[in-house]
């Protein structure tokens, strides 16, 4: 059997495949999707992180394919409606990289509070800065409000807890709050969350989500941090938010457009952190992610060689 790899993952785990099954890696495919239809014809799974847009038209290209990997969480650039009529599995990584992101959430939190980013940049333009440095804020006692309690939400929680913070959450799935998280009305935690930390899917009813109206509802001097998908927060919106004064900072992780075509405007505020969609990448975190897609995807294609 044929498994084709259009992205970066692990040496080690693809080395594991390679003992088992004919494997075709080329890490810069997904930048040209129309050089793989000899590859795509014969693979029976192929595997993906964000870039490689599994649509209708790549899953005509290949005839033989059972199972698509995804080295993360996020399924939004696979069209799951095609695989399902096609019978394709997809297996997401889920659960593999949630301490790195939560990670990146309470550690960017502290350092916007902190008003480091503004520090650094006040040391690169003035070489001594500390009189107006000095007055970031600590965690104990802040509220850090977090959009969607699934298995990465409330591990932001966990661990921003043990910084001092008081979570809340708002999840409309949810009926029972999960342990030391109060749930709150999307309105309430908009009006009273010091930070922000934003956990959906990317989906039609989450698209802009965070636009200028919301922005606006934000408790003044607020953070916001997005690690989910771009096209949830308003960019424009959010730039006027910051350069206005009413958010305190933010952390962009994910933008609408990726990769960027241009430098985003936002790397020039100094109360802003901004990052090429990393937050759940680290080299600890590919190798949990690349060895279970390679452990699941191992065992349905030999389960499906048993027939």
């Amino acid at each position: 059997m044929v498994i084709l790899i259009t992205e970066f993952m692990d040496e080690q785990a693809v080395a594991r495949l390679r003992q088992q099954f004919k494997v075709v890696h080329k890490p810069d495919a997904f930048a040209q999707p129309e050089q793989l239809v000899d590859e795509l014809a014969n693979a029976d799974a192929l595997i993906v992180r964000n870039q490689t847009k599994v649509t209708e038209s790549l899953l005509h290209l290949a005839p033989r394919l059972k199972l698509v990997g995804r080295l993360g969480v996020g399924l939004d650039n696979i069209n799951l409606e095609a695989c399902k009529a096609r019978g394709i599995k997809v297996i997401p990584a889920t659960g593999a990289n949630a301490h790195s992101v939560a990670e990146y959430v309470v550690v960017s939190a502290v350092a916007l509070l902190r008003r480091l980013p503004a520090a650094m940049q006040g040391m690169q333009a003035k070489g001594w800065c500390r009189a107006e440095s000095s007055d970031g804020r600590e965690a104990p006692g802040r509220k850090l409000g977090i959009v969607g309690l699934g298995d990465i939400g409330c591990r932001v929680a966990r661990l921003a807890q043990s910084f001092g913070f008081e979570c809340t959450g708002h999840d409309p799935f949810l009926k029972q709050a999960p342990a030391n998280i109060e749930l709150l009305s999307f309105e309430d935690l908009l009006q009273t969350a010091d930070v922000i930390s934003i956990h959906v899917p990317y989906l039609a009813s989450t698209a802009s989500m965070f636009n200028a109206k919301v922005i606006a509802s934000m408790k003044p001097g607020s953070i916001l941090i997005n690690t989910s998908r771009g096209g949830i927060v308003d960019e424009q919106a959010l730039l006027k938010a910051l350069t206005s004064g009413h958010l305190g900072g933010a952390a962009i992780d994910v933008f609408e457009t990726e990769p960027l075509p241009a430098p985003t405007e936002l790397a020039r505020l100094a109360n802003v952190i901004v990052t090429p969609h990393i937050s759940g990448v680290t080299q600890d975190s590919n190798q949990r992610v690349s060895g279970l897609i390679a452990e699941r995807v191992a065992n349905e294609l030999h389960q499906l060689s048993k027939g």
